[in-house]
């Protein structure tokens, strides 16, 4: 979740062998700034990190700010890759929100979209990697800002102007924040926008773990890209071989998904589309804290294929 640390290990975008004539290469960029906006939909908060590593949140010693929220991620990281991206959320009218607009706005993330509520806080969650490897969180929003934008807030232009509309699960669990949500999905889709969802279950935020299953998937079959880690397949599908790809194929791939995407941390990433499957290798590294890393990837992949919305067909 921290935008300090999260995306160092993305690559650079490679550049051209040819040089165009100078009038010709800004008009091509202006052209592809405008068809390659990704606008990312949902939460924005504040994660308080332990100063000191693999303790639990109870042992920890202190605390660092560092700002987080899956889909803000998603917008930064599409951003320092090159990108155009946005975010539309709700923060409260308070110093850790507008320290988090101005985040987004240092790292060229258009943050016309985000709305203040004065009458509720900014989300704030604590996250730690324990000695075990397990993560911990503990969450302080009950109401937060997020969970209240509306669908009346909703920047609809900006919605309209995206080639990509992505969002997670988390914007599902409460009222009215869940009917903005489905507006702004309708909306994209109407303006021809590709649906890109990754559920980035947390389960201590939803009533139960029915909820969050049937919660996730109820906005399942209108997504065009799907991204999600080996142990959300295994909760969705209820435990049975989430590696199996007849049983993804069969219980997850619906007739309008392009691409389902499955993480396994090192291991590497499982892909499917209607025409071919396939696995990416991972890439052997020191790894620090595994916080955020699936955002990294989604923000490395939507990057990439907003500069070319037809490349989840070449295999």
């Amino acid at each position: 979740m921290d935008f300090h640390f999260q995306f160092y290990a993305l690559g650079s975008k490679k550049g051209s062998s040819r040089v165009p004539d100078t009038r010709t290469k800004v008009s091509v960029q202006a052209l592809q700034v405008e068809s390659s906006l990704v606008v990312c939909f949902g939460e924005i908060l504040i994660d308080f990190v332990p100063t000191v590593a693999g303790v639990s949140l109870a042992e920890a010693p202190g605390f660092k700010k560092a700002p987080g929220g899956a889909p803000a991620n998603v917008a930064v990281g599409i951003a320092r890759l090159g990108g155009n991206s946005a975010f539309i959320g709700k923060v409260g009218d308070d110093e850790f929100g507008h320290m988090l607009a101005d985040i987004l706005k240092q790292n060229k993330v258009n943050n016309s979209g985000m709305r203040f509520d004065s009458h509720a806080r900014t989300a704030l969650a604590f996250v730690t990697l324990r000695a075990d490897g397990e993560r911990e969180f503990m969450f302080y929003r009950n109401p937060c800002a997020d969970m209240l934008l509306s669908e009346t807030e909703l920047d609809k232009n900006l919605i309209r102007k995206a080639s990509i509309f992505h969002y997670g699960s988390i914007s599902l669990i409460n009222e009215p924040c869940k009917s903005a949500h489905l507006a702004a999905m309708d909306i994209a889709k109407r303006a021809g926008c590709i649906l890109s969802y990754d559920p980035n279950l947390r389960l201590p935020l939803w009533p139960s773990a029915n909820a969050a299953r049937d919660g996730i998937m109820s906005i399942w079959n209108q997504a065009d890209i799907i991204k999600i880690s080996g142990e959300e397949m295994e909760f969705l599908i209820e435990g049975d071989n989430s590696f199996d790809d007849m049983m993804v194929l069969e219980k997850l791939f619906h007739p309008n998904l392009k691409l389902l995407l499955v993480t396994e941390g090192s291991g590497g990433c499982q892909y499917y589309t209607k025409a071919f499957k396939g696995k990416v290798l991972g890439v052997k590294v020191d790894a620090v804290d595994t916080t955020g890393a699936g955002d990294a990837f989604m923000g490395g992949l939507l990057s990439k294929l907003a500069s070319d919305l037809n490349l989840y067909k070449v295999e």
